[in-house]
């Protein structure tokens, strides 16, 4: 039987450096601010991932939104206040598209939800950013 081989330790470390660089979080960001557009505007169907129920959907969404982009662009109180503002606006411009589709329609109880995924993901990140350092923010 043979022994697994251990990774090399430069690609172990590369692997860390790059998990705390800004452009590492902002491709996740920009993957997930894609792919919550395209959940949103896709027709209902049983083969969608889900909550079970529309406003979880949309807090889970934009608390990741709000954990990945925090992570992205790190900086102070301000830079995080315009982001969350900027995530909320885009939540509203969902909403908008969504008045134009034949199976969705536009809620101002999803943009609630949204902006309490907003708080949630932003309270997250703050608990993860202390607990463990190397996270960006």
């Amino acid at each position: 039987m043979s022994r697994p081989v251990p990774a090399h330790p430069s690609s172990v470390a590369g692997l860390a450096r790059l998990w705390r660089t800004p452009r590492f979080w902002r491709a996740l960001f920009a993957a997930a601010l894609l792919g919550v557009l395209v959940l949103s505007l896709m027709p209902p169907s049983p083969a969608l991932p889900t909550t079970g129920w529309d406003k979880s959907n949309h807090a889970l969404g934009f608390a990741t939104l709000a954990f990945l982009g925090l992570c992205a662009f790190p900086g102070g109180w301000r830079t995080a206040l315009i982001l969350m503002i900027g995530l909320l606006a885009y939540g509203a411009v969902i909403e908008v598209l969504q008045s134009f589709t034949p199976a969705r329609m536009a809620e101002w109880a999803d943009l609630w939800a949204d902006g309490m995924g907003l708080l949630i993901g932003w309270a997250i990140h703050r608990i993860v950013r202390k607990a463990w350092a190397p996270l960006p923010g």
